[in-house]
C-alpha cells in the first residue's frame, strides 16, 4: 500500500488518506464576507476529487482589522458562520474532513471593509508591494502598533472564530502563523522592536502566538482539531530565512511542541529541500524531530515520489498539495489511477484575478 494512501489521525480524527488540499486565498465570498454556492462547488470538487481534507482559505476573524482581501469570506459572526455549514456538510458527505483556517492579516492587508488602517506588532511597513491577483497594488500601507488591550482583542477574535467554526461543523481549525500574516509579523525580528512581553528575543516574539493557541483549546476542547500553520518566507518577502537556522527551528517547534496543538503545518517554496542552508533538515523534518507533533509538508510536493519520500522518511505525516490542487483537484485519484497530472496555469487560474474561475467548475474530474 502506497503510505500516501493510508488512513492518518489528526488528534482524535481519522483521515481516510495522506492527501490535503492547502489553503489558498480565492476572492470569491460575497462583498459581506459571506461564503458562497460557488465556493460551496469549488470545495466539493477536491472532496469527490479523493483529498482526505481540505484547509480552508484563509477566514477573516472579526469586524476590525483581521480581514486582509476584498470578498475573502469571513467567520467574524452568526451570518458568516452559518454560510460556511453548506460547504462544511458537502465536503463530508464525499468522506472528506475540512479545516477552517483562521487568518490575521495584519500589515499585509490590502482589501479590508472595516477599516482603512492596518495593524502590526510594530509601526514598520511590509517589504514587497501588494498582490494584483488579489486585488491590491503598490505599497503596503505603514501600520499602526498594536497596544497591549488591542492585542487582547486579537487573541479573544481568534476564539470567537474557533468556537464559530467548531458551531458551523469544521473538524478542526488551523491558525494561521505563516506568510507574513500577523502571527508572522510577531515572530519574525525586523517586524517586531517591541519592547513589551511580546518583543526582543526569540521567546518573546512566540510568545502571542503561544498564548492564541492555548485561550483557542481552552474554547474548543480537547475533543476538536488545533493545527498551526508556520513558514519562514512571507507573502512580502518570499526569500526570508529565520536568522539562526535550525537553531531558531528549534526554539520555534519545540516550543510548539509544549503546547495542545494536534499538528503543525509547514511550508517552504521545495517543502522536499533543506530549508536553512546546504545539509540541513528539511523545514518539515525540523518541525517533525524538534516538536515531536504530527507534520503536513506543504511545497512543490505534487510529485508522487517526492511526497512518499517525506511519509517513508518519517519527516512529515500528511501532504498538502496548493498549485497542484489548483490543477488537479482530482489529484489522489489521478495518482491512485496513474493517470498524469495537469501542468499548472497560473494565467488561466489566477489572473487577472484569483477568483474561482468557471473553467475549475466545469472541468471534467476523476472521481473515487
Amino acid at each position: 500500500m502506497d503510505p500516501l494512501f493510508n488512513t492518518g489521525k489528526l488528534g482524535k480524527v481519522e483521515l481516510k488518506n495522506r492527501y490535503m488540499v492547502a489553503p489558498m486565498t480565492r476572492v470569491s465570498a460575497e462583498g459581506e464576507g459571506l461564503a458562497n454556492h460557488r465556493m460551496e462547488k469549488y470545495y466539493e470538487r477536491y472532496a469527490r476529487g479523493g483529498f482526505g481534507t481540505i484547509i480552508t482559505e484563509g477566514i477573516y476573524l472579526d469586524e476590525s482589522y483581521s480581514q486582509g482581501y476584498h470578498n475573502q469570506p469571513g467567520i467574524a459572526n452568526e451570518k458568516q458562520m452559518e454560510a460556511w455549514r453548506s460547504i462544511v456538510e458537502t465536503v463530508q458527505h464525499h468522506g472528506s474532513k475540512i479545516i477552517a483556517q483562521l487568518m490575521h492579516a495584519g500589515s499585509q492587508a490590502q482589501g479590508n471593509r472595516f477599516t482603512n488602517e492596518t495593524v502590526a506588532p510594530s509601526s514598520i511597513t511590509p517589504k514587497g508591494e501588494q498582490l494584483p491577483f488579489y486585488g491590491g497594488s503598490g505599497p503596503y500601507k505603514e501600520p499602526k502598533e498594536l497596544t497591549l488591550d488591542e492585542i487582547e482583542n486579537v487573541k479573544n477574535s481568534f476564539v470567537k472564530a474557533a468556537i464559530y467554526a467548531k458551531e458551523a461543523g469544521f473538524d478542526g481549525v488551523e491558525i494561521h502563523g505563516a506568510n507574513g500574516y500577523l502571527l508572522d509579523q510577531f515572530l519574525t525580528d525586523y517586524l517586531n522592536h517591541r519592547q513589551d512581553q511580546y518583543g526582543g528575543s526569540l521567546e518573546k516574539r512566540l510568545q502571542f502566538m503561544l498564548e492564541i493557541i492555548d485561550v483557542v483549546r481552552q474554547a474548543v476542547g480537547d475533543d476538536f482539531m488545533v493545527g498551526i500553520r508556520i513558514s519562514q518566507g512571507k507573502v512580502a518577502d518570499q526569500e526570508y530565512k529565520w536568522p539562526n537556522g535550525e537553531k531558531d527551528a528549534f526554539t520555534i517547534f519545540s516550543k510548539l511542541g509544549e503546547t495542545t496543538l494536534d499538528y503543525i503545518h509547514v511550508t517552504d517554496r521545495d517543502g522536499s529541500e533543506p530549508g536553512f542552508g546546504v545539509g540541513t533538515k528539511t523545514l518539515a523534518e525540523a518541525a517533525k524531530v524538534f516538536s515531536r507533533l504530527p507534520v503536513i509538508a506543504n511545497g512543490g510536493l505534487g510529485e508522487q515520489e517526492k511526497a512518499r519520500k517525506l511519509i517513508d522518511q518519517d519527516q512529515a505525516d500528511f501532504i498538502s498539495l496548493g498549485t497542484t490542487a489548483l490543477a488537479n483537484p482530482d489529484a489522489p485519484n489521478r495518482i491512485k489511477k496513474q493517470a498524469p497530472l495537469k501542468e499548472f496555469n497560473a494565467k488561466e487560474i489566477l489572473m487577472p484575478k484569483a477568483e474561482i474561475k468557471d473553467i475549475e467548475l466545469k472541468e471534467e474530474i476523476i472521481t473515487g
